[in-house]
């Protein structure tokens, strides 16, 4: 099972920003970005996200909805934003988390509903050279 895991394609990166409004507005003004989607809230996670569609991948802007948020911790640290997470896409979460723990990565919590609508999880930076990697099982339809 384990030697069968691999990781899919890039689905987004996601950055941490204060401000959607102000992040929307320098994606599209500074890049010339068209393709955004309109903000949601995801109250189970604490954020705000949107996402800038582009050819061949997304940029997911990330803000805190309250102070209880994992990303307002991260805004404290860095009030003008930034990386916050790469996202590959995996063929079956369960096993995704299964291999990262037999494999010895820390795995932070249990699956759950990200905003694409699939299940997410997250794998500690210390497993990845100081990246935070979010595995999200590929969307049904898609690939």
């Amino acid at each position: 099972m384990a030697e069968d895991f691999k990781l899919g394609p890039l689905n987004h990166v996601g950055v941490a920003v204060p401000s959607l409004p102000d992040a929307i507005e320098t994606y599209k003004t500074l890049y010339g970005a068209t393709d955004i989607t309109e903000p949601f809230d995801m109250p189970a996670q604490g954020v705000k996200v949107c996402f800038v569609n582009l050819p061949n991948s997304q940029i997911e802007l990330i803000e805190p909805l309250n102070e209880e948020s994992p990303i307002h911790n991260f805004i404290q640290k860095n009030p003008k934003g930034g990386q916050h997470h790469v996202c590959f896409e995996v063929a079956d979460i369960h096993q995704a988390v299964e291999v990262m723990k037999t494999r010895g990565a820390t795995v932070l919590g249990e699956p759950r509903i990200g905003a694409h609508g699939t299940p997410i999880v997250f794998v500690h930076p210390k497993n990845s050279n100081g990246v935070l990697v979010e595995l999200m099982e590929t969307p049904k339809g898609d690939h």
